[in-house]
């Protein structure tokens, strides 16, 4: 019986700002380096790689992966996050803000999240000309263990009142529909399921009014419905970020893990290993 564990690094909200922040590509490529030397088999990203929707940002991302060999369908997996599909400054705008148009303002959106798959096509499809929208399941045969990653987008549009920060999040009816639907729940027997997501299911909690009065502007609007698909699906861990912590907390029986901020902790970082019998073990590690 084959039983070497899978491998798995996770990390979340790089906040890239365009090359000149040296410091923090720097700091993404020694990271990088440190995965394929410590031999990880896949890298996850959840979200918020630009901090202003630059595909610039995204570019400096698919290199550093490309370079140290993580730019591969079976290597990495990434989901956007709401600085990577909102330009809050752009939204802001007095033209913008006064829009009553939600409609328009959503095909906008719409846009701007099919750039985003087109670009990272091959790790969503694995081809250079799939399919670029959310959400994608991804089956990896390991020797020892089958992983199933499930990825929504959980990204929400940004409105005058509903959404003012452009931090709220919300998966589509349609995402949820998608991955219940009996023929993907069938294709999933056998696997290790990891659901993707950027927004937390967990919220920080507290009684001071100012503290809920951010929570509500960060928060995951239908987390429940989120949470049922995800115990359906029977999922073992969900990877997200969203929350600049890095913690692990379980709901309902499925671990969830935040993978906390690179961009305030360039250093830090989730390690999952994932072994035949359906067990895993989750850690956060500094790199030397």
């Amino acid at each position: 019986m084959i039983t070497k564990e899978v491998k798995i690094a996770h990390i979340s909200d790089t906040h890239l700002s365009g090359k000149q922040d040296r410091r923090q590509v720097d700091e993404l490529d020694r990271l990088f380096g440190y995965f394929k030397t410590a031999g990880y088999d896949h890298l996850v990203i959840s979200g918020d790689l630009s901090n202003n929707a630059d595909p610039e940002d995204w570019r400096i991302i698919r290199k550093k992966l490309e370079i140290h060999g993580f730019y591969h369908w079976d290597k990495a997996t990434v989901v956007a996050g709401n600085h990577d599909l909102i330009n809050l400054e752009e939204e802001m705008r007095f033209y913008n803000a006064l829009n009553p148009l939600s409609l328009v303002r959503k095909k906008v959106f719409e846009r701007k999240l099919k750039e985003f798959c087109f670009f990272f096509q091959e790790l969503i499809t694995g081809e250079e000309q799939g399919g670029n929208a959310f959400p994608f399941v991804k089956i990896i045969n390991y020797p020892s263990v089958k992983i199933a990653f499930a990825a929504l987008n959980s990204v929400y549009p940004w409105y005058p009142a509903d959404n003012p920060l452009g931090a709220r999040g919300f998966i589509t009816p349609g995402q949820l529909r998608a991955l219940g639907q009996e023929s993907v729940l069938a294709s999933l027997q056998g696997c290790f399921l990891v659901g993707l997501c950027h927004h937390a299911y967990k919220v920080y909690g507290t009684d001071s009014l100012i503290d809920q009065a951010f929570d509500w502007t960060m928060e995951l609007k239908n987390r429940e419905e989120f949470l049922e698909l995800m115990k359906r699906m029977q999922t073992k861990l969900v990877l997200h970020g969203h929350f600049h912590r890095f913690q692990a907390y379980t709901t309902d029986g499925i671990t969830f893990i935040n993978g906390g901020s690179f961009h305030y902790n360039p250093k830090c970082y989730s390690e999952l290993l994932i072994d035949g019998q359906g067990g895993f073990k989750q850690k956060f590690v500094l790199v030397p």
